[in-house]
């Protein structure tokens, strides 16, 4: 059974997500504060974490950054906080994903499963490592990509990107992650880096650039491969 703890001080959206999880069969351990959630992950080692930012006792991201130190768990993070910086600090002290309040039950319960989907994934071994989509194939061995049975000619800047998305996939990866790993910490406030960069992997590998399928904007966040 997977087991997900759920740190949210709302009772009635506690009620709600232990209802919903527990009919999918989930088993479910709330905790109403970041103290407690903390003595739960130790005790219970949940295989997903469902976390509000705005706990009674401390931030949400002190609770992401205490659970970073000692597992790789994947946090969800559930909070009304809209602003981009709220979200990129959450999703840079090791969140894995940020889903917005009021949100549709259907639509958290889909990201969980892809988060629980990624955990299970065993990496292939490196002489196998091949990300394949019906569009394009990433051989990153080789450090190749193919488009329609054609090599596709990437710079080492594109390349070191890509590769950066398609080991992730599914996951939010910050611009200010993207920028310190490609160009150097010196240049993480530089997003216009990123959309030019970016706008050129879509037009070298996308069927349609202006409406990418593989390679998805966050809007003020940061970038995710779907494959």
């Amino acid at each position: 059974m997977t087991r997900v703890l759920v740190v949210e001080d709302d009772p009635q959206l506690v009620r709600a997500l232990v209802i919903n999880l527990k009919a999918r069969r989930y088993g479910v351990d709330p905790a109403p504060d970041g103290t407690t959630a903390l003595r739960i992950a130790a005790a219970r080692q949940p295989d997903v974490v469902l976390l509000d930012l705005g706990l009674p006792d401390m931030d949400g991201t002190d609770v992401i950054r205490a659970l970073r130190g000692w597992t790789r768990v994947p946090i969800l993070v559930l909070s009304a906080r809209r602003a981009s910086d709220e979200k990129v600090a959450a999703l840079d002290a090791g969140a894995d994903d940020y889903i917005t309040k009021p949100f549709s039950m259907d639509e958290l319960l889909a990201r969980l499963r892809a988060a629980v989907r990624r955990t299970d994934d065993v990496p292939p071994a490196p002489e196998t490592t091949l990300v394949m989509t019906d569009g394009f194939t990433i051989d990153l061995l080789a450090k190749k990509a193919t488009r329609a049975g054609h090599d596709v000619r990437l710079t080492p800047t594109e390349w070191h990107l890509l590769e950066i998305l398609v080991t992730n996939p599914g996951r939010l990866i910050t611009q200010k992650h993207l920028l310190a790993e490609v160009w150097g910490v010196s240049q993480s406030n530089k997003t216009n880096y990123l959309r030019v960069y970016m706008a050129q992997l879509r037009r070298k590998l996308e069927a349609d650039p202006a409406h990418p399928r593989y390679l998805i904007t966050e809007p003020g966040m940061g970038y995710r491969f779907e494959s």
